[in-house]
């Protein structure tokens, strides 16, 4: 009896000791800034759990290839990141980081995350996830292949946007908008399917724009953020220990990440700009009414929401 005991209680420890392993889907290529911050942060998780959770990030979304936020939720994958944005549909308080000219700057975009986590953590449980850090992309700014300087300018673009605020913002403003994966953007440029596009200064980077369009003008449209999220299955299943090391890794990761792509910025539009892109502010004539445009998709957003997020944007212009 003793020794069944003790081959017992060796078993239960060694299934306690086991290295728990999981897979993050990581959406774009190994060397865009949030692909990288997601290998921190697996490096993290392993150094803070002394090795008992090993996280494999798998660039260039290799396994999901439909909406990340109900891969996370089926638990086809443990784990991924996702541009919150895109995934509004879940719920209307994904699509507030691309409202646009909400944030202003980075310091404003980081006010609003912090002010609208909670209402972001509440919609992530309700798709059977936890969300572990979120990070600003660089700020939205508009592509094309001729100056903007008045929304007179917008009428002939044939514009890629990245999600249903987007769009709406550029009909309003008098161009067509266009809902096309990213990796068949630059093809869509090439043919003329499109002749425009709503993204950061890193995506065009990436992407190579400068082969195709002429112009980046800094609208500043929005500062849409990156999230990486859990399934709360997986969650469960850490101890206490290697959740509290995955938190500690997530703080980490997010506070170095913000500082990250605001480097990115700086690096993707000197390159862009050393590949022949003309880089212009937005003219205040344009920016005027452009602000029009997005204060009516503002007052239109908030007109059906919930209590939790007016209270959000009532607490962010009291900052």
């Amino acid at each position: 009896m003793l020794r069944k005991l003790v081959l017992l209680s060796c078993t239960v420890g060694a299934l306690m000791a086991a290295t728990i392993k999981m897979d993050l889907n990581a959406i774009y290529g190994a060397n865009n800034v949030h692909t990288k911050g997601a290998e921190q942060f697996a490096a993290l998780v392993d150094e803070y759990t002394k090795g008992s959770v090993k996280i494999t990030v798998h660039a260039g979304g290799s396994l999901v290839k439909g909406s990340p936020l109900q891969a996370v939720k089926d638990g086809t994958v443990a784990m991924t990141d996702m541009f919150i944005p895109f995934t509004a549909g879940g719920g209307k308080v994904f699509g507030i980081s691309a409202l646009p000219f909400v944030a202003h700057s980075y310091d404003d975009a980081y006010k609003l995350y912090q002010i609208s986590k909670p209402a972001y953590e509440k919609a992530a449980a309700t798709w059977n996830q936890k969300m572990l850090y979120a990070v600003s992309w660089p700020p939205s700014g508009l592509y094309t292949k001729k100056p903007m300087n008045t929304k007179a300018d917008f009428s002939d673009l044939k514009t890629r946007t990245y999600d249903k605020n987007s769009a709406d913002f550029i009909t309003m403003v008098g161009g067509s908008s266009v809902a096309l994966p990213w990796g068949e953007v630059y093809s869509a440029l090439s043919t003329g399917m499109v002749n425009s596009v709503v993204t950061s200064s890193a995506s065009g980077k990436d992407g190579k724009f400068w082969e195709v369009l002429s112009d980046f003008t800094k609208i500043n449209y929005a500062y849409p953020l990156q999230a990486v999220t859990i399934n709360l299955d997986y969650w469960k299943s850490l101890d206490k220990a290697q959740q509290d090391a995955l938190l500690k890794a997530a703080e980490q990761i997010e506070k170095s990440q913000w500082e990250a792509s605001k480097t990115e910025d700086a690096v993707a539009l000197k390159l862009i700009s050393d590949n022949g892109v003309r880089i212009t502010e937005a003219s205040p004539e344009l920016k005027k009414e452009l602000d029009a445009v997005a204060q009516k998709m503002l007052d239109a957003y908030l007109m059906d929401a919930d209590p939790m997020i007016k209270k959000i944007f009532t607490e962010y212009k009291k900052q």
